[in-house]
């Protein structure tokens, strides 16, 4: 059975820092594309970034400069480092996977469960 299964997660003050993980099992992820999404109370999921297997990154407007997506493929892990969070930046944050993954969500087959970021002001 395929899971991914973020950690990481928590409460920080704006201008702060955390680093998501993302450990994937079931099978190995290595060709896979691996994304990271967050979904804001009353509003849509969105694309945050995004790592192809041989390693190029894409990320939202929103975040560039401040995220970073990275990935160890003998751990089968995806990793996302937020610093300068900001208040907007609060969210649910879900990892996901698929062999050709792009910027939205429909193009992902395997999520994890989220976890909580909170940026307080």
């Amino acid at each position: 059975q395929v899971q991914l299964v973020e950690s990481g997660g928590g409460l920080v003050q704006t201008g702060g820092s955390l680093r998501l993980s993302c450990a994937a099992s079931g099978r190995t992820f290595r060709t896979d594309a691996l994304g990271w999404f967050r979904q804001a109370p009353g509003k849509e999921r969105e694309f945050v970034a995004r790592i192809t297997w041989n390693g190029e990154t894409y990320y939202a407007d929103t975040v560039k400069g401040r995220f970073t997506i990275s990935r160890d493929n003998a751990k089968n892990t995806v990793y996302l480092q937020m610093n300068s969070l900001k208040p907007e930046d609060t969210a649910v944050y879900y990892c996901a996977a698929d062999l050709v993954g792009g910027s939205s969500s429909g193009d992902y087959d395997y999520w994890g469960q989220g976890t909580q970021v909170t940026v307080s002001s």
